[in-house]
């Protein structure tokens, strides 16, 4: 992956500086408002964690970001340009992996690969090494001819990673990177994550409901819940905040009188901190 890193490093990323920033961002649909008036900003090589329900505005978010849906108001940018008024360069900088898993089944991993190399423009004479390189760093190389459809859903999500990334973005984008998965496909796909911000220095912007995740992977999280930002801050200071023994779960409870159960639904709550870490 050497000549991935000096692709990184050609770039002159400024660690430290913001890769994302948001102006007043927000959207609304006739009488609602998913997102509401956010201002904040992610640094570049460092995961940002949005957490909340279905319905708290994440995904909205990430469509704005992402040029997929236009803003009511308010602005961003993404990798220095403009959602607005350069949507094109916003979309060449990033890579995007949805919730829902999307590689086709009927195709050998390699040539799910090849067909976004295609996709992102990549040269005939480039394409082998980026997909030799991509299958070696999400460690798919001795499945890469197996159909997708005879894949674990650990593996399918690393191939869908693997595509985004072809085209070395500074940014990646996940909608629930692990749903679904379980444990041991989990912990594979946070390495692989972990490894693209340790290795390459890409900036990782992601939506999670597991709050172990968020704590895992995270270097900033963000607490959203209808539509605005309730709290955000490192997963450390976030649980200090609230004194010793506090847990992410115990954060939002405190911001927004609510828990997440599983699939994102909110649950009411009326006991204390201590009751709710009881009854996990």
């Amino acid at each position: 992956m050497e000549r991935s890193r000096r692709g990184l490093e050609d770039r002159m990323i400024d660690h430290g500086a913001p890769i994302i920033s948001t102006a007043k961002l927000s959207r609304r649909f006739d009488g609602l408002t998913a997102v509401d008036n956010l201002t904040f900003s992610v640094s570049a090589g460092t995961i940002f964690g949005l957490l909340g329900p279905n319905g708290a505005g994440k995904s909205t978010l990430i469509k704005m970001l992402t040029t997929l849906l236009p803003p009511s108001s308010g602005t961003a940018t993404v990798a220095g340009f403009d959602i607005l008024s350069q949507p094109r360069e916003v979309r060449r900088h990033i890579g995007y992996v949805s919730q829902m898993l999307s590689a086709d089944g009927e195709l050998t991993g390699y040539e799910n690969l090849l067909i976004s190399a295609r996709l992102y423009g990549l040269s005939r004479s480039d394409r082998a090494e980026r997909i030799s390189q991509a299958l070696e760093f999400m460690q798919l190389q001795d499945a890469r001819h197996r159909l997708v459809k005879q894949y674990s859903g650990g593996m399918i999500r690393r191939l869908e990673i693997a595509q985004s990334m072809l085209h070395r973005p500074p940014v990646l984008f996940l909608d629930e990177p692990t749903v679904g998965l379980d444990p041991a496909a989990k912990h594979s796909v946070w390495q692989r994550i972990l490894d693209l911000k340790q290795e390459l220095g890409t900036s990782v912007l992601m939506t999670t409901h597991d709050m172990e995740e968020a704590d895992h992977l995270c270097d900033t999280i963000a607490f959203m819940h209808q539509g605005k930002l309730l709290t955000t801050g490192s997963p450390a200071e976030l649980k200090t905040a609230l004194g010793p023994g506090a847990n992410l779960d115990d954060v939002f409870i405190h911001y927004a009188g609510t828990t997440i159960v599983e699939g994102g639904i909110l649950r009411d709550v009326a006991q204390t901190r201590h009751t709710a870490r009881r009854l996990e």
